[in-house]
């Protein structure tokens, strides 16, 4: 008997439907397993440090073979690029979830600032500055990855963030990059050196309150609309 066009379709619909739905699936399983792999790759390399640090051994954690694991990350370096990259755009992200309406612009960069400060000096961003300031005389790349996605990112999105506020007439200045570096190192010069030197082994949340405090009142002398 032949088939009628709706029989036709009922049948090829169905099918179309699981062809999609399996191609679904398996980006779902390739993202799921992408970020199992940079999981363990970070503990791995927080751990040993980059130079200790093997394909073979993240994969023998992982349970399969370091075969698959290239198929994701051609090399090493290209696999600590990725959990790099990767923490940089969550620490970015961070940040900008702390900006909301019906606050005072004080107000606003001093959570701006905190959490800045917070996550930017906790000990598993610590850990990794250290080891690419330790691996950059050898493998310069990892430096360069950093930069770019890391400080150099954030203080664009700053940037970005202060254009809009000197729009709305409540910044002043001529080079928002500027402005935005000049706050970022306001918010953690007493920070940056301690921290990374080891010398302060923990950060006091009310001293980073009291600290981002004045650093957002001094910035705001210079760049704020109100200013002489």
């Amino acid at each position: 008997m032949v088939k009628s066009k709706s029989q036709i379709a009922e049948k090829i619909v169905p099918e179309q439907e699981t062809g999609e739905g399996a191609l679904s699936r398996a980006r779902t399983a390739v993202a799921d397993r992408r970020t199992a792999i940079l999981d363990c790759a970070e503990e791995v390399f927080l751990e040993k440090g980059f130079q200790a640090a093997s394909m073979a051994g993240i994969a023998a954690i992982l349970g399969g073979s370091k075969g698959t694991l290239y198929n994701y990350f051609p090399s090493k370096e290209d696999l600590f690029i990725a959990c790099v990259t990767r923490r940089c755009q969550y620490l970015q992200e961070q940040v900008s979830s702390v900006v909301s309406e019906g606050q005072s612009l004080e107000e606003t960069l001093n959570r701006i600032g905190k959490r800045f400060v917070e996550l930017v000096y906790s000990d598993e961003t610590v850990n990794q500055y250290r080891m690419i300031v330790a691996e950059v005389s050898r493998t310069p790349e990892l430096g360069r990855a950093f930069y770019e996605n890391g400080p150099r990112r954030g203080a664009e999105l700053i940037a970005d963030y202060f254009s809009d506020l000197r729009d709305q007439g409540l910044l002043q200045f001529e080079d928002p990059l500027r402005a935005a570096r000049h706050f970022a190192s306001l918010c953690d010069s007493m920070f940056a050196k301690g921290r990374h030197c080891g010398a302060m082994q923990a950060l006091d949340l009310d001293q980073v309150d009291r600290e981002v405090r004045f650093a957002v009142r001094a910035f705001l002398a210079a760049y704020g609309a109100t200013r002489a």
